[in-house]
């Protein structure tokens, strides 16, 4: 019966049917794995919020009950996003309005799209050579398998060294 279903539907799942079906919240967890990774970024608590810093700068955030995430994000596109998808994204506290930074419901998020969201908001505090480095080291890897941390540049093997 619940193949005829499938077959039956015209549209694309509701976001209550896919929550159902095979959907995956994204969790503080899986946007910790995914910032930790990156360079020069560290984690700090902050009156009881995790946030995300590259150098003084905090590219990432979340609120005490965990469940939306501050991320910067370029002011001129910031309405763009919102409009495009409201359920997900939100602007900021009044106060924060003169900053680059949006916010995003976890519970509304794929996993790909926070993939996407956490290292463009990452390539937005970094030095262009390093966001190219870590582009040109997670290329590689996805070709060869080998892990980027021992491609990193600055680090050379053995037989590499001059």
């Amino acid at each position: 019966m619940a193949a005829s279903q499938a077959t039956r539907r015209t549209s694309p799942p509701s976001s209550a049917a896919r929550w159902h079906d095979n959907w995956s919240v994204v969790t503080i967890d899986a946007v910790r794995a995914v910032a930790r990774g990156l360079p020069r970024s560290y984690e700090v608590i902050v009156r009881g919020r995790v946030k995300f810093r590259v150098g003084q700068i905090v590219w990432l955030a979340f609120s005490v009950d965990e469940t939306t995430m501050g991320f910067a994000f370029p002011k001129e596109e910031r309405d763009w996003l919102i409009g495009g998808a409201p359920d997900k994204f939100m602007l900021p506290d009044r106060s924060d309005l003169r900053f680059n930074w949006v916010h995003a419901r976890l519970a509304a998020l794929e996993e790909a799209e926070m993939r996407d969201l956490v290292l463009d908001a990452w390539r937005m505090v970094v030095p262009k050579r390093v966001a190219s480095a870590h582009a040109a080291a997670t290329a590689a890897e996805d070709a060869s398998g080998e892990p980027a941390s021992s491609r990193w540049p600055g680090h050379r093997r053995r037989s590499q060294r001059r």
